[in-house]
């Protein structure tokens, strides 16, 4: 089972993806455990640096980095605020950059309860007003649930990437 290569792509010997590789790109920002943890908590609500530390349970000069890190990303950003009779301090809000990264953390939450425990896991995601459960799903724009074998890969000419090159041909590279 997998998804199809269309066009070029079909031939996986003749080319990689080098540096234009999503996932690659992605993982260069958040594929560290200190940093997904740290997101989890953003959408859970926590927005102070000693919180996201002692929540995460890492180092205040670990916490320090990620957060930096993200947001540099721009996943977060830096919000100043005053408690009576203190300093200026900041707080760590979600970006819409951030927000738009929700569906893959609940898609990892989702595989670690279905895989990693044996009772489903300890939270469960329902939606707000119905209580509904909450699933990750891939859809089609016209709603159709895709599974693997339904998907093709093709090289990527609308948009931002028209006239985009298949990824690096190994010949190139």
């Amino acid at each position: 089972m997998a998804m199809k290569l269309e066009g070029p792509l079909a031939d996986r010997s003749a080319w990689e993806t080098g540096e234009r590789c999503s996932i690659s790109r992605a993982m260069r920002i958040v594929g560290t455990r200190s940093a997904m943890l740290l997101l989890r908590e953003a959408y859970y609500g926590t927005t102070r640096f000693d919180d996201f530390a002692q929540r995460v349970g890492i180092t205040e000069a670990v916490a320090s980095a990620r957060l930096k890190e993200l947001v540099e990303a721009g996943l977060l950003a830096k919000s100043p605020y005053r408690e009576p009779g203190q300093r200026t301090r900041y707080e760590y809000v979600l970006t819409d950059m951030g927000r738009d990264l929700l569906p893959a953390v609940l898609a990892l939450m989702q595989w670690g309860d279905k895989y990693l425990h044996d009772d489903g896991g300890p939270l469960q995601l329902v939606e707000d007003t119905t209580s509904a459960p909450v699933r990750v799903q891939i859809r089609s724009e016209d709603g159709n649930e895709v599974g693997l074998d339904d998907l093709r890969v093709r090289i990527n000419r609308s948009g931002k990437q028209a006239g985009a090159e298949p990824p690096v041909s190994r010949a190139e590279s």
